[in-house]
């Protein structure tokens, strides 16, 4: 099986055409500042250490008399090559189109906002779904069965509406709907340390799956505390739909909690952040069949919820050594424990990672290198789920080939960053991938998005740990301050888990060409 890749780039550049076309630079030339909206997250989740990302919560905002008004456009062309099995079409391309409009108001003691989204997805492929073990072939197949087997769907609903009381001291409460990224409760003055802290820690365990077709919001409150370096950020909510299908409107039967104390420290050569944090999730819809490696039987015989804590810490350090340029290191780990249906929970994760930014002006590169572990469950039969729980985040932030998460995984990487332009950026990665139990399932998806549909999907490891060898690259450009442009490609190797479910080809490809325009 080869991927058809002239004809997928001839999509991409027919679809991309006319959105270049249409999105000329000459629309606006303001710069990107702080607003109460929330992201378009960019394909590319990290970009070179010179030019950190902005803020998930800063799209540019325009004003209209008191009221600032924030229109952002993201488009995506992808060519998808999935692994291949006996039957189904795995290579296909599709094309989604996301456009989020808000209106809103920022005062001294309070902020307002009202976002409208309307998400579309077209020419979905009708054969990416077929029996088990082999499922859904890739996000095009996901995207068809979440949206009644439709291969045309586009909606409208409310993204956000909330309000965000400051006038109360160091203390503030943000109320209503709206976005959440777990990590990001903070925002470092240290560029790097912000870039390693918005890339690498944020969006772990809660977020809005910014890659997705249509996203997700939450119903709740926030209430934030402020006291010099300190800050304390309490969470509740309860998750929108979306993601995968067009209605986002309506919220989901599960409950959301978080606390987060982060701790932020500085000196003249070292910026760092600490952060504990405790989070609470409970599924209430007892009649979804659960993912875990039990029989299909056992699993449908078991109606009892979900309730999981989950308690961790992370740290991320940068350090100037100056003429030896600057280093920087996180720690990031979680225990969870509480009920998973009839069982128990036990299960645990760790990340460690390392990067140096040479003293370098040409291409400014940036190097680094981690190692990714979520425990798996080696007994279906003893009482107890040890498989880590990744709750409701955005896992293609560190599986930008997106056909795995945290999930029953060990992950060993390797990433380079060069900037050899002010406005264009170059990222490549390598994976290596095997699951932590052979006796677990491999894990896909990124939480709860339908009433019926779980969130997440696991296909057999038939006794294997081997999953797959990855690389991948992707160029951003910045055109203007207002329209940018993503180009990714990414291929795996299957191994010894992919080849038994996919035996005519083991190996993947993914391709797409996604643009990014904010008024």
């Amino acid at each position: 099986m080869k991927l058809r890749i002239s004809e997928c780039l001839g999509a991409i550049l027919l679809f991309s055409g006319v959105t270049l076309a249409q999105q000329s630079p000459s629309v606006s030339q303001a710069g990107v500042a702080p607003a109460p909206a929330a992201n378009m997250t960019s394909a590319s989740s990290r970009s070179a250490p010179s030019a950190p990302s902005t803020s998930s919560t800063s799209p540019a905002k325009h004003k209209l008399g008191p009221l600032e008004i924030s229109v952002n456009w993201r488009t995506r062309a992808e060519g998808w090559n999935w692994f291949e099995g006996n039957t189904g079409n795995s290579d296909y391309g599709l094309w989604n189109s996301l456009l989020r409009v808000g209106i809103g108001q920022t005062g001294e003691s309070l902020d307002w906002f009202i976002e409208g989204e309307q998400p579309s997805i077209l020419g979905l492929p009708d054969g990416a779904v077929v029996a088990a073990p082999q499922g859904q072939l890739g996000l095009g197949g996901t995207y068809y069965a979440a949206n009644n087997n439709h291969t045309n769907e586009a909606n409208g609903f409310v993204k956000q509406a909330f309000v965000n009381f400051k006038g109360l001291g160091p203390v503030g409460l943000k109320v209503g709907r709206f976005e959440y990224f777990d990590g990001a409760e903070v925002k470092p003055s240290d560029p790097l340390l912000a870039t390693v802290i918005q890339t690498r820690i944020s969006s772990r365990l809660i977020s809005n799956f910014g890659f997705s077709a249509v996203q997700r919001a939450f119903d709740g409150v926030q209430f934030s505390v402020n006291s010099g370096q300190d800050n304390l950020t309490l969470f509740g909510a309860r998750p929108t739909e979306g993601v995968f299908q067009v209605k986002g409107m309506d919220e989901l039967d599960v409950d959301m909690y978080s606390g987060a104390y982060t701790r932020s420290i500085s000196t003249k050569r070292n910026s760092a952040e600490l952060r504990v944090f405790a989070m609470g999730y409970i599924d209430h819809r007892t009649l979804v069949l659960k993912t875990d490696n039990r029989p299909q039987a056992v699993r449908a015989a078991d109606q009892g919820k979900i309730e999981i804590g989950t308690y961790g810490l992370d740290y991320a350090h940068v350090f100037n050594a100056e003429h030896a340029g600057k280093f920087d290191f996180l720690l990031w780990g979680a225990l969870q424990g509480g009920s998973w249906g009839n069982q128990t929970q036990h299960a645990a994760a760790f990340v460690g990672e390392a990067g140096w930014q040479p003293p370098v002006t040409v291409l400014k590169p940036w190097i680094s290198a981690g190692y990714s572990y979520g425990s798996g469950d080696g007994d279906p039969n003893n009482g107890r789920h040890s498989t880590f729980f990744q709750l409701l985040p955005t896992p293609r932030q560190y599986a930008r080939f997106p056909f795995y998460n945290m999930m029953n995984n060990e992950d060993l990487y390797a990433t380079l960053n060069v900037r050899p332009l002010s406005k264009l950026s170059f990222r490549t990665e390598g994976h290596t991938l095997r699951l932590a139990s052979a006796s677990d399932l491999w894990y896909l998806g990124g939480g709860a998005f339908q009433p019926k549909t779980f969130g997440y999907t696991g296909r057999p490891s038939n006794g294997n740990r081997g999953l797959a060898n990855v690389w991948d690259a992707s160029a951003d450009y910045q055109f203007t301050h207002s329209f940018s442009a993503t180009l990714y490609y990414g291929h795996a190797w299957g191994k010894g888990v992919i080849e038994a479910i996919y035996p005519k080809s083991a190996n993947g490809q993914l391709i797409f060409l996604e643009t990014n325009y904010h008024f």
